[in-house]
Parts: C-alpha cells; sequence; structure tokens
C-alpha cells in the first residue's frame, strides 16, 4: 500500500484536465483510490505514517475507550507535505488556535471495550483533483489551497468532527465571500453537505461540524478585492461644473436666436451640446460605483448560518442595475457627442471648403437619425452580447468594462470595440476635417484684401481654438494615455482631464462669447444703463467687402466671408442682419 500511497501522490500532480469526468472508467479508478486510501488509513498495517510530497496518511491506535484524536498540518516555507509539519494528539482538549495550523480535524470516538483493533486514521491530500466535482466550479485554484482531509474509524463510535480551516489565499487580490462544509459522497460522486453544518465558535476563520467520516473539505468562494475608483477630485467637479453651466447657456442661446440663423445650424449646435451636456450631468452624479461603499467581505450573520453548496469558487460583485444603467446612458451620450462631433465636421466641409450654400433635402431629419440614431445601435448591440455574463461594465467604476481579472487591459472587454475603435475613427475624421478647414480657409493668405481688412494672428487662432474645441480634438490625448510610460501617462491624464471637464465651457466661450449676436445684445443692455464706454470696448468690428465682390466669384466671395467671421455665424446669418 505504501506504493499505491506514492502513485497518489504523482496523480495529484497531473494537469486537472487529465481528469475527464464523463470517463466512467476514470471515475471508477478514481473512486476505487480513494476508498483505498481510507482502508488504509485504518488498517492493521505496520505503517503508521507515510507522507509523500502530495499525500499524507496517519494512523493511531486509541489509548482509552474515549477519547479525542487532533490532525493538524502546519503551514511551511513550501506546499508539499512534510513529516515533521503533520501532527496527531491524542487527548486533545479541542482545534489548535495557532495561525501556523492550516487545517485541522478533531474526532470524538466512544469505545465500550478496548480490543486493540480500533483504529482512527487520517489522510490528507493537497489538492482536489481526485475529486472532480459536476457542481462546484472552480476558476482560481491557482490563488488559494484547497486541501482534503479524510477522517476514518475502525472498532470504535464517532460521537462529533469537527474541522477547521486557516486559508492560504491571494489576499491582495481576492477576499473571501462564503464557504461551505462538505463531504464527498460516493453514491452521487460529488460533494454534499449532509451531516454537516457550520461552527460559529471555531478558533479559525472556517469551521465546520460532522456526524459522520469520510473525505472532508470546505469548499470557499472568493470576490475580487476591486479597487474600487476614488471620488471625483475637486478639480473634476468644478471643471464639469463649469462646463454644464457653460452647455445650458450655450443651448439657450441658440433657441433663442434660433430665427436669425439657419434651423440647421441650431440643430446642429443644440443637439451636440445637449449630448455633451447630459454626459456631464450623468458622468457627475453616476460615475462612481456604490459597491464600494458595502462590505464586500463575508458577512458571518449572512453567509455563514447557512450550510449551502457553492456552485463556483468565484462569486460576482453585488448586483447594481443602477451602476449599469449610468454606463450605459454614459457610453450612449458620449458616443452621441462623437457622431455630432462628426456631422459638424461634415457640415464645415459641405460649407466651407465646396462652398455649398443649400444641403439637400430632408437634410435635418438625416443627421437627426444619424447623430442620435448610430449611438443607440451600438450600446443595443453591445448590452445584448455582453449584459447576460455581466461583461458590460466595469465593477470598480460605472463605465464600459475594460480590465481583466488580473486588472490588464483586455481587447476582449467591450471599451476596446464598442467605444474606442469608434470614437477613434470619428476623432481621425474630424482631425483632417480641422486640418484642412485651418490650412484652406483659416490661414489662407488672401491678397485681395488691404492690409487693414487682413485678419489678424490673433483671430486666426482663435477660429482655430473654436473649432477644435467645437470638434473635440482635444481626445486624442485621450488615447496618449494608453501609454506605458508612467510620467508620461501622468502629464497627459493630467491634460485630458482639464481640455475634456472644460470643453462645454469652451464651446460656450467660442460660440456664445464672441458671437456677434450676443455683444451685440450685451451692448444694447449696457446702453441702457448709459455704460457706452463698455459698450463700445465690446462692439465687434465690422470688415466691408464691398470693394472686392466685383473681382471675386462667388465661390471665392463665400469664401471669404466665411473665413473672416465667426464660424457658428457664417453663412448662418444672412448679410442684411450682419
Amino acid at each position: 500500500m505504501v506504493a499505491a500511497v506514492t502513485t497518489v501522490s504523482q496523480l495529484l500532480d497531473a494537469n486537472k484536465t487529465e481528469f475527464n469526468l464523463s470517463d466512467k472508467n476514470l471515475t471508477s479508478s478514481i473512486t476505487s483510490l480513494t476508498m483505498a486510501m481510507q482502508n488504509f488509513s485504518v488498517s492493521n498495517s505496520s505503517a503508521t505514517e507515510v507522507v509523500e510530497s502530495n499525500i499524507a496518511v496517519r494512523t493511531i491506535s486509541p489509548q482509552e475507550p474515549s477519547t479525542t484524536v487532533l490532525f493538524s498540518a502546519m503551514r511551511g516555507s513550501t506546499d508539499s507535505l512534510v513529516s515533521d509539519r503533520i501532527k496527531v494528539s491524542e487527548q486533545a482538549t479541542g482545534l489548535n488556535t495557532d495561525d501556523h495550523t492550516e487545517i485541522q480535524i478533531l474526532i470524538n470516538i466512544t469505545s465500550t471495550n478496548l480490543t486493540g483493533t480500533e483504529r482512527v486514521g487520517f489522510v490528507l491530500y493537497q489538492n482536489d483533483k481526485l475529486f472532480p466535482s459536476k457542481i462546484y466550479k472552480t476558476e482560481l485554484e491557482e490563488n488559494y489551497s484547497n486541501r482534503i482531509i479524510s477522517s476514518n474509524v475502525n472498532g470504535t463510535m464517532v460521537n462529533n468532527i469537527k474541522m477547521a480551516l486557516n486559508p492560504q489565499y491571494n489576499r491582495s487580490e481576492f477576499q473571501l465571500y462564503n464557504y461551505a462544509c462538505v463531504f464527498w459522497n460516493y453514491s452521487l460522486n460529488d460533494w454534499d453537505t449532509a451531516g454537516c453544518i457550520k461552527e460559529k465558535n471555531s478558533p479559525k476563520p472556517l469551521g465546520c461540524s460532522c456526524n459522520h467520516t469520510t473525505n472532508f473539505a470546505i469548499l470557499m468562494s472568493f470576490r475580487i478585492n476591486y479597487k474600487y475608483a476614488r471620488p471625483l477630485e475637486i478639480f473634476s467637479y468644478i471643471g464639469c461644473g463649469l462646463s454644464i453651466a457653460g452647455l445650458t447657456c450655450t443651448i439657450v442661446f441658440h433657441i433663442l436666436f434660433r430665427k436669425k440663423r439657419k434651423t440647421y445650424v441650431t440643430l446642429m449646435d443644440v443637439s451636440l451640446c445637449s449630448a455633451m451636456l447630459i454626459f456631464n450631468i450623468v458622468f457627475v452624479s453616476g460615475i462612481e460605483n456604490k459597491n464600494a461603499n458595502m462590505n464586500a467581505v463575508m458577512n458571518a450573520d449572512e453567509n455563514s448560518a447557512a450550510n449551502i453548496m457553492l456552485q463556483s469558487d468565484m462569486e460576482g460583485p453585488p448586483t447594481n442595475d443602477w451602476c449599469t444603467a449610468v454606463a450605459a446612458l454614459l457610453h450612449y451620450f458620449l458616443l452621441a457627442t462623437f457622431m455630432w462631433t462628426a456631422l459638424y465636421a461634415a457640415q464645415m466641409y459641405w460649407l466651407f471648403i465646396k462652398a455649398k450654400r443649400h444641403l439637400f433635402r430632408h437634410y435635418n431629419a438625416t443627421i437627426s437619425l444619424i447623430g442620435w440614431g448610430v449611438p443607440a445601435l451600438f450600446v443595443s448591440i453591445t448590452l445584448g452580447a455582453t449584459y447576460s455574463n455581466s461583461n458590460y461594465r466595469q465593477e470598480e467604476f460605472c463605465w464600459l468594462a475594460a480590465l481583466d481579472s488580473h486588472q490588464n487591459f483586455s481587447v476582449e472587454k467591450p471599451l476596446l470595440w464598442a467605444f474606442l475603435l469608434p470614437a477613434a475613427f470619428i476623432l481621425l475624421f474630424n482631425i483632417i476635417i480641422f486640418g484642412k478647414i485651418v490650412i484652406s480657409v483659416l490661414w489662407k493668405e488672401n491678397k485681395e484684401l488691404t492690409s487693414t481688412k487682413k485678419k489678424s494672428i490673433v483671430k486666426n487662432i482663435l477660429g482655430t481654438l473654436s473649432l477644435a474645441a467645437t470638434l473635440g480634438v482635444t481626445w486624442i490625448l485621450g488615447y496618449l494615455m494608453l501609454t506605458d510610460h508612467e510620467k508620461t501617462n501622468i502629464v497627459f491624464s493630467y491634460v485630458f482631464c482639464f481640455f475634456s471637464a472644460t470643453q462645454g465651457l469652451q464651446i460656450f466661450v467660442f460660440q456664445v462669447l464672441r458671437s456677434t449676436i450676443f455683444q451685440k445684445k450685451i451692448t444694447g443692455v449696457f446702453e441702457v444703463f448709459q455704460r457706452s464706454n463698455i459698450g463700445r470696448a465690446l462692439n465687434p468690428r465690422s470688415y466691408f467687402l464691398s470693394r472686392i465682390t466685383k473681382k471675386m466669384n462667388s465661390s471665392e466671395l463665400f469664401r471669404t466671408i466665411h473665413a473672416t467671421g465667426q464660424f457658428d455665424e457664417l453663412s448662418l446669418v444672412d448679410n442684411s442682419e450682419e
């Protein structure tokens, strides 16, 4: 039998995939082996101790009719089982309370008369490979110790068995959530909880009590030790707050003065600002996962009371449908923001580069369907593909999932294919249009204009910044944050945070405060209060191009007017209104 113990130890080194549950012959052989180990532990063999690297067998003969036998295994510098770390003691007063004992079992026996044939045997398995379960699924087995212990008696009666486990697992990545006291039921060929209960007063974290002997285990379930995002910094609150205020004022401005501007322009500006406004509001109010405030560590009252069979060693985070809804809203409105910037860029190209004064029929309905419909399609497909397996959002905060269980970026998560890739294509398109307009319109030198009427460098710069803010060109910094260089990543993070958090404020400054309509209204207000000095300071500069109109064709004139005025007002207000 000693050779059989050696064989079992070698089997426990095999890959777990080699133990095919559908192979009945293999299952029968494994059952025979484990039962042979039990019988060997209480046999009359002269070998009272056999210890291999993956299995230990100990046998004792009780010296008293009624006694308590304690079997314990100590922790060591290696995972292998070693003889001097396996202890058996008779007349034990109870379970050990020291931190060095990893697993122990206490068996209380009673015998009417000692005949010398009584035996108490123990078998300790390094892992559970000889006990393949169809019910309990293991996904994290490499991260914790899952030893199996067997207690057996011959010629005596068992009053009670207590078992305790001080589990070893990666505490930096996982936290213990629940456990179950089980035994191997040979009739079911699986783990069973019958006859076992949890011990609340165990000296170790996990305690069990059973009324029969066999192969025992303490099955455990873990939760990932999520590093929940810290609350938003004051900088983020201030930036988003200013953007929310700026976007709200911009929307109100465009609606109030919609009669002075073309309908498709008002629709474009209001839609873009509305998508960005709602995104900012949802971001500030809901990005933090409320699960961070919950005590996710195993609750003794809730989880330790009932000894219920576990289905897996991996327990998902607490259900939070609200966080999922927030992630979906953020996903939708951020994609909508990008989509409207792309439509804005396309419209700018059509009007500035192609110099078209009239757009195609049903233009407003078409851009509305694209601007709001395409993001909805993306979000719907993503939710449908990932919601069933809880893979849509990240647990650390209410946003699209991006990291795997080891906190590494995963290409299989939806953040890449449901946001980063489509946003990258839109951003690339916007940058191309931005460059084309800046080179061909804004900074193009027009020799027909006199020196006093040429645009100033400051105005060119402001026009460039206005276009960049509206098209979201600064979002390219978000992609630069993906670099592995830590210091560079930090720099890009802060710069990106500033520009993205204040994008709404930038749009308000460039589209509203610098607009001719707004400045005229402000000037009128100040004039009412007889503060004409401030009114004159705000009075916009005018350029008269009537002298050169005869020298230019209609396309050149249209481009020049656009280049010298404000981007949000050019070709949008009739010349008579100017």
